[in-house]
């Protein structure tokens, strides 16, 4: 029944976004934009899409290289399967999904292997907040200006974000320095629980402690960030190839401004972020690059197709492949890695 409720109330959030971000748009004229976008520059925002996907599936293969060698395909595939979930269902299945998806073909431990999501996580957040700096520092032409009370809100959000990612990335080296004795900590919860489920924990524990290997050395550290730098780049290519089909003057550092933005509406839990995306879009093109609401819009959505609905369709294919369907994949983001304690 909870699951339901929570089904319903997040349909009902992402209705109501998109009802906001529809509120003052000429449907007509909207179609009309999205009819006379630019298809070469189209193209080249769907290039982008295939190969930040790539470049995530490079990534997560060298963070998962110090519990074992998983091959790039079986890294990609997964991939695209976990965004594919993520867009279709909600609280992000595709975080859990991914792994012990890939975990079960390769033979990794899938407690591990999510371990590593939640680096990427941290190194995605770092990534944005050092392009946002950059386009602070050295990009930005007077556009604080616009609007100071958003441009304001923008800068604490992205000091605050790439804060919060050192502080858990400092955690996170030093709880990965003493694996066996973070799960002795742990079994001491038989004091409080049965025997069998601290055991359990204390197990889980001790897997997604190895699973922060990487962690455990700078030099790989260093590299899975530099990873990271061309991964966000392609995506700010697809946002500017996007925003250039649709005639909106923004160079590329532009792009910069607006993942910081992208990855506040993002972050609303929604699947596949509709109605937070869009309105987030809008607002950062039609307050910083001075683009006509019905423009702004219609970019907006096919955006949003480019970047969440083609991987939705990729991914979806890629499960029926591997045997699986939505309720399966469902049920598998519902159990967690905790499935693997039992």
């Amino acid at each position: 029944m909870r699951a339901h409720l929570r089904t319903v109330a997040v349909v009902a959030l992402a209705a109501a976004l998109l009802a906001w971000f529809l509120r003052n748009a000429n449907l007509g004229l909207v179609w009309d934009e999205i009819r006379h976008g630019s298809p070469g520059m189209l193209a080249l925002a769907i290039g982008t899409i295939v190969a930040t996907y790539v470049l995530r599936a490079v990534r997560w293969r060298y963070l998962l290289l110090p519990l074992g060698d998983a091959r790039l395909w079986p890294c990609f595939r997964t991939t695209v399967i976990g965004f594919a979930a993520s867009a279709l269902l909600p609280a992000r299945a595709g975080e859990v999904v991914r792994p012990y998806l890939l975990a079960k073909e390769v033979g990794l431990s899938a407690t591990a292997a999510f371990a590593t999501i939640i680096v990427e996580r941290l190194l995605d957040l770092l990534t944005v907040f050092v392009l946002f700096a950059m386009y602070l520092i050295v990009f930005d032409t007077g556009m604080a200006s616009l609007d100071p009370a958003i441009f304001r809100a923008l800068q604490a959000g992205g000091m605050a974000a790439g804060v919060l990612a050192v502080a858990v990335l400092i955690v996170m080296m030093v709880l990965a320095g003493h694996p066996e004795r973070l799960a002795a900590w742990a079994l001491r919860a038989e004091r409080v629980l049965p025997s069998r489920v601290a055991v359990a924990v204390a197990r889980l524990v001790r897997l997604f402690v190895e699973g922060l290997a990487v962690v455990r050395q700078p030099s790989r550290m260093a590299t899975s960030a530099a990873l990271s730098l061309p991964l966000w780049l392609s995506i700010a290519a697809g946002i500017w190839a996007t925003s250039r089909a649709f005639h909106i003057e923004m160079p590329f550092t532009g792009s910069f401004l607006m993942l910081a933005i992208l990855v506040v509406g993002v972050a609303v839990p929604t699947p596949g972020a509709v109605g937070g995306f869009h309105e987030a879009y809008r607002i950062g093109v039609t307050v910083f690059f001075h683009t006509p609401n019905d423009k702004a819009v219609g970019a907006a959505i096919v955006l949003h197709a480019i970047s969440f609905v083609l991987v939705a369709i990729v991914g979806v294919a890629l499960m029926l492949q591997a045997g699986l369907n939505l309720g399966r994949v469902s049920r598998i983001a519902a159990r967690g890695p905790a499935q693997e304690a039992l």
